[in-house]
């Protein structure tokens, strides 16, 4: 015998082994009129963004955003200044904001919130246009208001996420955050008063 004649014979072998409905399932079909097999449990779903929370978030989006905000006014006063005491108090912002930045993501990750590249609100916008849009002992005034005003929102942000977030991770670094955040108050306070 040839080989294609043990094809169909195969194919009514493995058709004949596959097990009937029981008597306490019955057989379902579809709109075509093909047997389909009874519905056990549902399939779980694969955890989504979502699932991790709004107010986780809307906590990761505002929190990059401040970061990114204290970032870019702080370049912008450094192509700016000659007060030593403003200089040195932007490369900090600098390197600490790039330093929370990247724990943000990593936590972030860890969570299972996807990559997203933050964006600055425009009330953030507005305060960078206007340290930008400066001159002198104005600019730096500016910067300086925008650096209060920024700090308490963050402070205010990482605190409450610390107390009530969601994502063991992220909440842990929020409350990190918020000591770093309220020292950059702190050292706010001998700058300028604007």
């Amino acid at each position: 015998m040839t080989k294609w004649c043990w094809l169909p014979l195969a194919l009514l072998l493995v058709a004949g082994c596959r097990p009937s409905p029981s008597h306490n399932e019955a057989a379902l079909t579809d709109s075509a009129g093909n047997v389909v097999a009874p519905e056990t449990a549902p399939v779980p779903q694969a955890p989504t963004p979502s699932s991790v929370g709004d107010v986780t978030n809307a906590y990761v989006l505002q929190a990059g955003a401040g970061d990114l905000f204290e970032i870019e006014s702080s370049r912008a006063i450094l192509k700016r200044t000659k007060d030593p005491a403003i200089r040195d108090f932007a490369q900090m912002m600098v390197s600490a904001h790039t330093d929370s930045s990247a724990k943000l993501k990593q936590a972030a990750a860890s969570a299972g919130l996807p990559p997203r590249s933050p964006a600055l609100s425009a009330d953030q916008r507005k305060m960078l246009d206007g340290i930008g849009a400066a001159a002198g002992s104005e600019a730096d005034r500016a910067y300086v208001r925008a650096q209060r005003t920024a700090h308490q929102q963050a402070l205010s942000l990482h605190q409450t996420y610390a107390a009530s977030g969601e994502a063991p991770a992220l909440k842990a670094l929020a409350a990190q955050l918020a000591a770093v955040v309220q020292r950059h108050l702190d050292a706010l306070a001998s700058l300028p008063q604007g």
